[in-house]
């Protein structure tokens, strides 16, 4: 049922205003309060402000409720008169008018103290937008219920996502269109956006039936995040009964990304690629999200949240081909990148194709990765989660994996085999689901009794990259299933988390460190016991010496969760050699390369201890191993592995003198779900003469290239 609007209950001698959300905002429901009263726009003080007095604001813009408040500018100072002072809200009041304060205009204030608030995503069914102060539409933010994109051509319906159709915003809780007299394609480019698209197109207008149309027109700039930044056009005055003067409903045709885009051959693409070279995401739990990285002299770095803005986001978003940003992140929110900062105080005008257009300072002064700036975009409705679902879990976030497939000509329920059910089959579950990350995979799961009706295996041999959109992309059996287990209680299962460690090594440290050591055999009995020599070792005579190429690692934990091996202490292996516990069975490994790939030499560390040895400043240690104590690695702590300790090397007493590619990779098995995987590899160049050896160019990532020619350049952009 449709609410009564405000207006119609107040008594005449409530001030009329009109509220909207301004300023530095990083999302497009949350800023500034400003007031618009006797023709000017102003603000509200914080004094006294409280989170029922948001509640009145939310509400009154459409909002279903506050989240919080923000004193002393958060967004930024604004301008005009300090409407209103000292205000008593108890919640319940129809509009801030109607809220005690000193009186509309009197205050005591200065801008440093305008008060801001951030509003619930969701707004109020049935909300009807009135406009009090027709004389100053153009003043005015637009305020509706829904928005959609509604198609009509049957070429259109069927296609997922919907690309073209009617705009319609649900007022009053009915859906109308937009008569398109005063539409623009600033206006559609928006609208696009809002529903993951980067990009607009011309379409052959069509009229379809008798349209209700909507009693405003829009009128966007064209760099808006969302149709609510936008203002109101002129209201189009119709009669009852007649149609839109001269025009036809407006119709938009949107030009999705190319990973959403279907093509007849092969459908979706199957797993989420980059669509740019020069920007990427990175830490993100879905598709859409992320720190974000750009490429400058062959280095990925960093960018700098000062004045970070859902502007320069939605530029982010638009260039590898989602809609506009639904969220500007700073903080480090999406975990701490590695390596330079290569962009500060970004400032862009909403058209750019790229970010690497916008203006910025290069100089990152007093930046750290702390300040990573990440974004959160709309992307296509693809409705992949409802044909998924976890079932029988004790909340939302865990369950036995059930999947929606076609049988005989109907849709049914029908679970997962776990053969060879691992964390990157997860990750694509929690993915698909809006879940976050994956935190543990079960191969068995009695102890969630799902449905039924649905313990039947319909999908078997699942393998995924973990890139993927849908767990219907991955490799898999076809018709023919196999799955010598059987559903039911030995189904696939998962747990997801919003959060997830990442694990970065330290590329400097590993090439400050390396050296050679010619070490007796008979002193690295415990070495040889854990096979962390050469297997050539074993026909070495006691007295004879390996050669044993040697390094430190540091690695650091930059996710949003702390790193816990999988294994629980009850099942951790003594190990009488080192006089300590191994929690993983192999936590790195380290290889040798020809340039050509071929491995020539190799070792492997189990993870006898994880523990915090140094942290961030203002970070306290939570584990350590003596006296049995926790194994892990806290967010903001690094573990290191000194180059003097067993199994620190790889044994290279057989190897020919010449150029090499050395690598490390963390956690290789995948066995502690991560946020990224990508950072877990390390590659430096290596040269061996017989008698020295030289460690250089060392990174983090899976491709060695000697510098890259394309990227940010500091040419391409104005140092300020």
């Amino acid at each position: 049922m449709a609410s009564i609007p405000a207006w119609k209950t107040l008594t005449p001698d409530t001030p009329r205003i009109q509220l909207r959300l301004a300023g530095d905002k990083r999302k497009h429901n949350e800023g500034r309060v400003e007031v618009f009263y006797n023709a000017a726009w102003g603000t509200v003080c914080d004094d006294d402000f409280t989170i029922h007095a948001a509640q009145v604001v939310c509400k009154e813009l459409g909002y279903l409720e506050a989240v919080s408040w923000s004193p002393s500018s958060k967004y930024g100072k604004g301008q005009g008169p300090i409407w209103f002072d000292n205000l008593h809200c108890t919640g319940k009041e129809k509009t801030l008018a109607l809220c005690p304060s000193n009186g509309i205009g009197i205050s005591d204030c200065k801008h440093s103290e305008d008060v801001g608030v951030v509003c619930s995503d969701k707004r109020i069914p049935g909300f009807k937008f009135v406009n009090t102060l027709p004389n100053h539409v153009e003043n005015l933010d637009i305020q509706v219920e829904d928005v959609r994109i509604r198609a009509i051509l049957s070429s259109y319906r069927k296609r997922i996502p919907v690309t073209e159709g009617y705009v319609e915003v649900k007022d009053d809780g009915k859906w109308k269109q937009i008569c398109n007299t005063e539409w623009t394609q600033h206006n559609s480019r928006i609208i696009c956006g809002m529903f993951g698209f980067p990009g607009e197109r011309k379409y052959n207008a069509r009229v379809y039936k008798k349209p209700t149309y909507w009693d405003y027109a829009v009128n966007c700039t064209g760099n808006e995040a969302h149709l609510s930044s936008c203002k109101l056009g002129q209201g189009t005055s119709m009669k009852p009964n007649e149609t839109c003067p001269g025009g036809l409903p407006v119709v938009v045709s949107c030009v999705p990304g190319r990973d959403f885009a279907p093509t007849p051959m092969t459908g979706f693409r199957k797993a989420f690629r980059q669509e740019q070279p020069l920007v990427r995401l990175r830490g993100g739990a879905i598709v859409g999200e992320g720190r974000v990285e750009v490429l400058k002299n062959g280095e990925w770095g960093t960018i700098c949240d000062d004045n970070w803005s859902l502007l320069s986001a939605t530029v982010v978003c638009r260039e590898l081909g989602f809609g506009t940003a639904i969220e500007a992140l700073s903080g480090g929110r999406l975990g701490q990148g590695m390596g330079p900062v290569h962009m500060n105080e970004v400032e862009c005008s909403g058209f750019e194709k790229s970010i690497t257009e916008c203006f910025f300072n290069k100089e990152a002064l007093g930046c750290s990765h702390e300040e990573d700036a990440a974004v959160r975009c709309n992307v296509p409705a693809m409705g992949f989660q409802e044909s998924l679902r976890l079932s029988g879990g004790r909340n939302p976030y865990e369950g036995r994996v059930e999947v929606l497939v076609e049988r005989n000509g109907s849709l049914v329920w029908g679970t997962v085999c776990s053969d060879s059910w691992g964390t990157m089959e997860a990750m694509v579950v929690c993915r698909q689901l809006g879940l976050g990350f994956a935190s543990n995979t079960f191969q068995e799961t009695w102890y969630w009794p799902g449905e039924v009706s649905a313990d039947s295996v319909v999908m078997s041999g699942v393998r995924c990259s973990g890139t993927e959109m849908s767990l219907s992309h991955c490799l898999h059996h076809g018709a023919h299933l196999s799955c010598a287990k059987g559903g039911g209680r030995n189904a696939a299962g998962v747990s997801c988390s919003e959060t997830a460690p990442d694990l970065v090594l330290n590329p400097q440290v590993v090439e400050q460190t390396t050296y050679m050591e010619d070490r007796p055999m008979f002193m690295l009995q415990c070495a040889y016991e854990e096979n962390c020599l050469s297997s050539n070792s074993s026909q070495a005579p006691a007295n004879s010496y390996r050669r044993l190429l040697r390094f430190s690692s540091q690695i650091h934990n930059n996710g949003q969760s702390d790193f816990r091996p999988k294994a629980g202490r009850h099942s951790w292996v003594w190990h009488e050699c080192h006089r300590h516990y191994h929690s993983m069975e192999v936590f790195t490994l380290y290889d040798l390369f020809t340039l050509n790939g071929t491995k020539v030499a190799e070792g492997h560390k189990a993870s006898f201890c994880l523990e915090d040895s140094e942290c961030d400043e203002g970070i306290e240690k939570r584990y350590e191993c003596a006296n049995f104590g926790e194994q892990g690695i806290t967010v903001g702590c690094w573990d290191t592995y000194r180059h003097d300790i067993d199994c620190q090397w790889i044994d290279i007493s057989e190897l020919k003198p010449g150029d090499y590619i050395f690598q490390i990779v963390i956690n290789p098995n995948y066995e502690v779900p991560e946020s990224d995987y990508t950072n877990n590899i390390m590659k430096c160049r290596c040269r061996y003469d017989g008698h020295r050896v030289w460690m250089y160019s060392c990174h983090n990532g899976k491709t060695y290239s000697i510098k890259s020619k394309s990227g940010l350049l500091n040419n391409q952009v104005t140092h300020r």
